[in-house]
Parts: structure tokens; C-alpha cells; sequence
């Protein structure tokens, strides 16, 4: 249940900044009567999301068992990549958004209310199915599916009510540590459903290795007491894994928390921070001229002698030669 809550947090939230960005913009230059295209963008994206949903759960009610697990342990992988994706993009634009949606608001309003729809559409859209593929696959991985939809739907909730809060100045959190912390979580979420994934396409005879388990202590944590419910709900563990199973989690997990959390590689093409580095070091040339001055003096010192010796014996010697010439 907090797995599913935390992604329909993370996600709502995205979707509720945009819509709350897109609509304080379009208020603050005096557009408020294109608001009515951006709520029908919102609209048909939601209704978008819900009949995808819908599809994935009643299409897959008419197959087989193994093609059941096929298309479960599939769009398990699936889920997985729009999920990592995800997470790194928002690591890498957090910041950004707000610009990038204006300029994107901006194209559209010169296009038309067409545009406004499909502009609001696009950024709404894309969360709502991520969200319905993810929740989706989690209700199947669970043995009871209202917790992990009770879970998303207060996710979902908390984060319009979140984003609401944003709107009205009444909120303010650093959201490039949020995403971040979220996203890190999320990785590791992601990590149990990609090992679910390989379970059920293992069930599906799709790959190999059903029964090469790696262990099973299914004494120690009973998949039916609270805490082994617990950890299934929140990180799809499984008690007795297979080999296949324990090696993609960890080739997937291992480097992309790593990656996801270091600091290296997400601020060095030319973004904010190599900026804020460029402007620090002219600021310190600037506020220290004396270094480059003397060295400057120090290594033209000697020349600098040389021609100041010879212009005062230029001037000897002109005065020399005019008192000669006085006496004669």
C-alpha cells in the first residue's frame, strides 16, 4: 500500500504543479478566459488514463493463465523503464520546469484553444498513465487489490491537495530534495516489481529458472503474517526467490540508486550549476586584480628600468650640449 501510495503522491504531484504552473501563468498575464481548454485537457487526460486502466484490467481478465503472466510480467518491465525514466528526468528538470512550461504555454496560446487542450493534455497524460500502468500491475502482484488502489487514490489525493496548497502560496518545500528522496525510494520499488516481472514471465514459461530457487525462508517470514505483507506491499518481496530473480534485482538496483544519487554528471552541460562555477571564479578575478597586475610589473620590471635609464641620460646629455653651446 505505501508503494502505490508514494507513486500516486509523486505522480499527482507532478501533474498538480503543471496544472497549478500552467494556470498561475495564464492568470498573471491577464489570459485567465483561456483557462476553460487547459481543465479540458486535464479532463480528457484523466478520462485517458482511467479507460487504459480499465483496458489493461478487463482485456486481461479473457486470456489464459500463462498469457496472463506473459502480459503481467511484460508491462512489469515496462512500468520499470517509464518509472526510471521518470525519476531521472524530474531529478534533472525540477528546477527548470516552471520555464519550460511557460515557453511551452506560450507557443500555444499564439497556436489556439487546439492547442492549450493538447499542451495540458501531454503534461497530465503522461503521469496518468504511468500511473495506471504501475498501480495496475500492483494490484495483480497483490493478493488483496483494494489496499494498493486505496493506497494510490490517497496518494493521489494528498498530492492535489498538496498541489492546491502550492497554488495558494500557502505551501513552500524544496522540490528538487523531494524528488529526490522520492525518486530514490521509488528506485528501490521499482527494483521488486522488475523482479515480479521476471517471476511471472517465468510462470509464463516465457524464460527459465522457475524452480532454481535462491532461497527460501519462508519460515522466518510467512508471506501471509503482517510484516510479510508488509514488505510485499511496499517492495514486492518474495520469500523464496529464484536465482534469475535476485540477480536482476540487484543489476538493476545497485547501479541505478547509485547513479540516481550522485551528485556527478546532473548539473555539468552547461546547466545551472557549471553557470553558478563560471560566475564564482570571474567574481574572484575580479574582486583580487591585484595577482594579475603585479604579475604583469614583475614581468615587464626590467625592460620598464632599462628605458627609464636611458631617457634621463638622453636628457644629460641634451643639457650638456646646450651649455656648451651657451659658452661659446
Amino acid at each position: 500500500m505505501f508503494s502505490n501510495f508514494l507513486i500516486g503522491l509523486r505522480e499527482g504531484l507532478e501533474a498538480s504543479l503543471v496544472v497549478c504552473i500552467l494556470i498561475a501563468y495564464l492568470v498573471k498575464t491577464g489570459n485567465r478566459n483561456r483557462l476553460l481548454p487547459i481543465w479540458i485537457g486535464v479532463a480528457i487526460a484523466v478520462v485517458v488514463s482511467l479507460a487504459f486502466g480499465a483496458g489493461l484490467e478487463f482485456g486481461s481478465q479473457e486470456m489464459t493463465f500463462k498469457a496472463q503472466e506473459a502480459l503481467g510480467g511484460s508491462l512489469s518491465i515496462v512500468s520499470v523503464g517509464l518509472v526510471t525514466w521518470m525519476v531521472f528526468w524530474m531529478r534533472r528538470t525540477a528546477r527548470h520546469l516552471k520555464t519550460e512550461l511557460h515557453g511551452k504555454l506560450d507557443a500555444a496560446l499564439a497556436m489556439g484553444t487546439g492547442a492549450l487542450v493538447a499542451t495540458a493534455l501531454l503534461a497530465v497524460g503522461r503521469e496518468g498513465l504511468e500511473t495506471s500502468l504501475f498501480v495496475w500491475r500492483a494490484v495483480h502482484a497483490a493478493d488483496d487489490g483494494w489496499h494498493p488502489m486505496i493506497g494510490a487514490l490517497l496518494g493521489i489525493a494528498a498530492a492535489v491537495v498538496l498541489g492546491w496548497l502550492f497554488y495558494r502560496g500557502a505551501l513552500r518545500i524544496n522540490l528538487s530534495k523531494f524528488f529526490t528522496w522520492t525518486g530514490g525510494m521509488l528506485v528501490v520499488v521499482a527494483a521488486g516489481v522488475l523482479a515480479y516481472g521476471v517471476h511471472d514471465l517465468q510462470e509464463a514459461e516465457f524464460i527459465g529458472g522457475l524452480h532454481n530457487q535462491a532461497f527460501d525462508i519462508s519460515s522466518t517470514i510467512p508471506p501471509d503474517s503482517w510484516y510479510g505483507t508488509l514488505l510485499k506491499g511496499t517492495f514486492n518481496f518474495q520469500p523464496d526467490p529464484t536465482v534469475l530473480q535476485i540477480t536482476v534485482w540487484a543489476l538493476y538496483l545497485l547501479p541505478t540508486l547509485a547513479l540516481f544519487l550522485s551528485p556527478v554528471g546532473f548539473g555539468r552541460s552547461g546547466g545551472p550549476a557549471s553557470g553558478a562555477t563560471d560566475q564564482k571564479a570571474r567574481k574572484a578575478t575580479d574582486e583580487n586584480p591585484e595577482a594579475d597586475s603585479a604579475g604583469d610589473g614583475s614581468r615587464g620590471g626590467g625592460d620598464g628600468a632599462v628605458r627609464d635609464g636611458e631617457r634621463v641620460r638622453d636628457g644629460a646629455r641634451r643639457a650638456g650640449s646646450g651649455t656648451g653651446g651657451d659658452r661659446g
